[in-house]
């Protein structure tokens, strides 16, 4: 199947249905077996997945989250990657009942920053020691058109400041033609993302009343069309709380077999929002079917042993305990010091023009001293992008273990940039203990690695990958 065919069959619908029927109250035993299976960090099957969706019993679930925890630091270790959103537009088409952006929304202050602002909030991200950017805009752009979206990421590449630099665009916007994905991918940008955000047709239609967002099918083979684009990392979704969690988990399984089964490697990241409070929008704040922090837990944990090589990506949508909780659970990205408003970084946090209302408010040198006092690397390496290790080739070095020896030592060398050039001097305590703690944990191999990347970061070399 390509993405010139217009229905997504390949989202079995009675499947999934029959599958969590089957799966209400899976038996332990059956439970343990499939837990077993998981820490070998092989992947799932589909039925596999659906069983460990219907757990409760609470010695069962502290197994599942130990097996996460286990293939959590078995594949990614204790590195912990960090990103801001970069919101350079609220202007949008689409009117999805869930969102502060919809086009009728009239409590939101639609803006589109100029070229010049998106300057200005790069500089001040640089300023805080970002290194990585997830760019988002709504489904409508300026005057230029597509060609809006590529002037901001050349923008974003052209902002240096001292040391300071992004190294890496990630990119969110409305679903392109393969011609427009051809031209971001040559912009240099990482991963491309967008979210189908359910999965459930029926759903679908019902929360997504006007614009292109209404057209299930071409949103769905956006990434069919990334990919044939050139675009070879992907990053996929499910906004949990509008239809049953179950459920779309299985559909997310089916849409990742369907990108493996097409083009041989699955979606890149996966991002688990949660429905949270948004300006003008009641579904928002009540959401149809809301997904309890156990059950959240469950989700991150199940992910992570269904496709284990792929990164989880949690937001600041969630409070600073729920992401401290997942770390262990499965997540490898999280946002940290986020504004979801166009202009955000320069002229703070408005409700009236965010997406949504977040949870975890902190700045990033407040989340970075968390993250390494918990004992997890907080990285901005990007060298795998700018080394052509991604798509297929990433999960060649992946799968076998072998990414490893690249990303601790690159994970050190970026976390060593933060505390010189940019962290408060408490948080430069603990990240210096921390480098220390990592270091000994080494082999003598990876030990030698590091110490002599680390070393040309103290002499004043920036940039150290391997």
């Amino acid at each position: 199947m390509t993405s010139d065919e217009t229905q997504a069959s390949f989202i079995d619908h009675p499947l999934i249905e029959s599958l969590l029927e089957r799966h209400t109250r899976p038996d332990a035993a059956r439970v343990r077996e499939i837990l077993s299976k998981a820490r070998l960090a092989k992947g799932l099957s589909l039925e596999e997945v659906a069983a460990l969706t219907g757990l409760s019993d609470p010695e069962l679930l502290g197994e599942l989250f130990a097996a996460a925890r286990h293939v959590k630091e078995t594949i990614y270790g204790r590195r912990l990657v960090l990103f801001a959103p970069l919101y350079v537009s609220n202007l949008c088409s689409n009117e999805c009942a869930y969102c502060a952006f919809r086009a009728r929304n009239k409590e939101v202050d639609r803006r589109a920053l100029t070229q010049e602002e998106i300057a200005q909030e790069v500089d001040l991200l640089v300023s805080q020691g970002h290194k990585r950017v997830l760019l988002v805009a709504g489904e409508s752009y300026p005057k230029e058109g597509f060609d809006y979206v590529l002037g901001a990421v050349r923008t974003i590449y052209g902002v240096r400041d001292g040391n300071g630099e992004i190294r890496r665009i990630n990119v969110n916007v409305a679903p392109l033609s393969v011609a427009e994905f051809v031209r971001l991918k040559a912009e240099g940008i990482g991963t491309y993302q967008v979210f189908q955000e359910t999965y459930h047709r029926e759903t679908y239609a019902k929360v997504h009343l006007a614009g292109k967002k209404t057209d299930y099918d071409w949103r769905i083979f956006a990434m069919h069309r990334a990919m044939e684009g050139g675009i070879d990392d992907v990053g996929i979704g499910v906004l949990f709380g509008l239809y049953d969690w179950r459920w779309e988990i299985l559909a997310l399984m089916q849409h990742i077999a369907e990108l493996e089964r097409v083009f041989g490697v699955g979606c890149h990241t996966i991002s688990v929002p949660r429905l949270e409070p948004a300006s003008g929008s009641l579904i928002a704040s009540h959401p149809p079917q809301p997904v309890s922090d156990v059950d959240f837990r469950k989700i991150v944990a199940i992910l992570r042993l269904a496709v284990p090589y792929t990164g989880i990506i949690m937001s600041t949508r969630e409070t600073a305990l729920i992401r401290r909780e997942t770390f262990a659970l499965g997540v490898s990205q999280i946002s940290a010091g986020s504004r979801t408003n166009p202009g955000g970084y320069a002229e703070g946090e408005h409700y009236d023009g965010s997406q949504f209302a977040l949870g975890d408010h902190r700045l990033l040198d407040e989340v970075i001293r968390d993250v390494a006092t918990l004992g997890y690397i907080p990285s901005f390496c990007t060298a795998c992008y700018r080394l052509g290790r991604t798509g297929q080739d990433f999960m060649d070095l992946a799968k076998p273990g072998e990414i490893k020896a690249h990303c601790d030592p690159n994970g050190l060398s970026t976390f060593l940039e933060y505390l010189l050039d940019y962290a408060t001097p408490e948080t430069r305590s603990v990240g210096e203990k921390l480098i220390g703690e990592v270091l000994a944990g080494f082999s003598d191999r990876a030990r030698t690695r590091s110490e002599r990347m680390l070393a040309k970061v103290r002499a004043g070399e920036r940039d150290v990958y391997c």
